[in-house]
């Protein structure tokens, strides 16, 4: 049942654009490198840099909540916190998030963005929060993400209309298992390049999945279906990171 890494992407700005990469460290007990690394909080979160802890998504700019944020294109240097961005009827923004100054630059330019957007005004202002080493992740023990194309494949079968991959904001996509195998590995390792991991759990879709990546309109009610053709909502699952190691594209995916 030999698998291997289609595709690796991180999402330095939680609900914003993947970025892809060509190969990935993965650490011992670490999330996906640069992935999840800064969140847009609508109104107060809650978030305590001094004393970081979970937060659940839905407080911050993400699809779930605004779908019309699959229209806003992103690109961080992860290192130098350095952000381009573009968005329909704005000018281009390149601005420096390492500063206070920066930050405001682009919370006020995506207010603006969205504005447009919107069918209805944002309720409480945008406030970008650099975790410094934590993560936003949607799950608080959700390290890594894996999606085993084949079950996107099977799903795009039954509904009769194209799937994009990319709808489930996953780490690591793989290709070679079987369709929907991956949900009965919970416990399992599984090696991924040279490192070794071991599945957590299956992960829960939200609305998220709903949202076409083009037009920012929700166009598939991907658990809804989900719950329908399969009795669950379940797609791809959650790994931790065993033993460090590289992996990239074209590296083995293998269930041991």
């Amino acid at each position: 049942m030999t698998g291997s890494i289609a595709a690796l992407q991180a999402y330095p700005i939680k609900g914003f654009s993947p970025q892809r990469a060509t190969r990935a460290r993965l650490n011992a007990g670490c999330a996906f490198p640069d992935d999840r690394l800064m969140a847009v909080e609508i109104g107060p979160s809650g978030f305590n840099p001094d004393a970081p802890a979970f937060i659940p998504k839905m407080r911050f700019a993400v699809l779930a909540r605004l779908a019309e944020l699959a229209r806003v294109e992103t690109r961080l240097d992860p290192s130098a916190r350095r952000l381009t961005a573009r968005a329909p009827g704005a000018a281009d923004l390149e601005a420096d998030l390492s500063t206070e100054a920066g930050r405001r630059v682009f919370e006020r330019w995506l207010e603006a963005v969205l504005e447009r957007l919107l069918p209805e005004s944002l309720e409480a202002p945008l406030r970008l929060l650099d975790g410094k080493g934590w993560r936003f992740l949607d799950h608080p023990l959700g390290h890594v993400s894996i999606l085993n194309l084949a079950s996107v494949r099977d799903l795009e079968d039954r509904l009769g209309r194209r799937i994009d991959p990319l709808r489930f904001r996953a780490n690591l996509h793989v290709d070679g298992w079987p369709a929907w195998a991956e949900l009965g590995w919970e416990g399992r390792e599984i090696a991924l390049g040279t490192a070794r991991a071991r599945v957590f759990k299956p992960i829960v879709r939200c609305a998220a999945t709903e949202v076409d990546l083009e037009s920012g309109v929700r166009d598939i009610d991907i658990p809804a279906e989900l719950f329908r053709l399969y009795g669950h909502t379940l797609c791809g699952v959650y790994v931790h990171v065993e033993a460090s190691g590289e992996v990239a594209p074209g590296d083995r995916a293998l269930p041991l």
